[in-house]
């Protein structure tokens, strides 16, 4: 079976679907959303496939795919649908795979069950993507030890933003895990400068 990742984040829009993107074509891998609040615009999946230039093949559809942008608990609600976490199960791929989660590790997918209940379920190693901006030292070690409570492996840290140096490290000697790389704040964004920002940042070999 060839490798799964989780990517998730420390709260929402902190970058974690253009990360996911960089990590997928940087890979070679494919990528699901289990689930997806918001239709109206560009989904999470047309973006990586975008950003990542992963051709559809390498696409897995979503399970659940919903029209509120908002917490997918309440978003499917409002859509008269019903989460099943049970049905959540990675499916496996030719190649590796890059799973990303709605919003940050405590998000809600229905009334019970939350993002990291998943994730401890799936038992797959998990990349924290976490902003280097004021507030990223409370968020991400929050993060790390709601983690670890649940005894999930983390590949490390990769940090989305303008450099940080004290807050990164900070971070990474306090949580006790590895600083991956960080991932500027891209502009123009397109697949070549994500391509070439991945290059210089990240290590394959940390994903393997």
């Amino acid at each position: 079976m060839n490798r799964r990742i989780v990517v998730t984040g420390t709260d929402t829009d902190v970058g974690k679907t253009v990360f996911a993107a960089g990590l997928a074509d940087f890979i070679g891998a494919d990528y699901w959303k289990p689930v997806q609040a918001g239709l109206a615009l560009e989904t999470d999946s047309q973006m990586v496939m975008r950003l990542g230039g992963l051709s559809a093949e390498c696409i897995v559809p979503e399970r659940y795919r919903l029209t509120t942008p908002a917490s997918p608990h309440f978003a499917a609600e409002i859509d008269g649908i019903h989460i099943d976490p049970d049905a959540l199960t990675p499916p496996d791929t030719p190649r590796p795979l890059v799973i990303e989660g709605a919003g940050g590790l405590m998000v809600p997918l229905t009334r019970t069950t939350l993002n990291i209940d998943l994730f401890a379920r799936w038992r797959l190693p998990v990349v924290l993507c976490a902003r280097t901006a004021l507030g990223t030292i409370n968020h991400s070690l929050l993060s790390i030890e709601a983690l670890r409570t649940r005894g999930i492996d983390m590949l490390g840290m990769a940090f989305i933003g303008e450099e940080n140096t004290d807050s990164e490290n900070t971070i990474c000697d306090i949580g006790q895990v590895r600083h991956l790389g960080r991932l500027p704040h891209l502009a123009p964004l397109s697949r070549e400068t994500l391509r070439l920002a991945f290059k210089s940042a990240f290590s394959a070999g940390d994903f393997q």
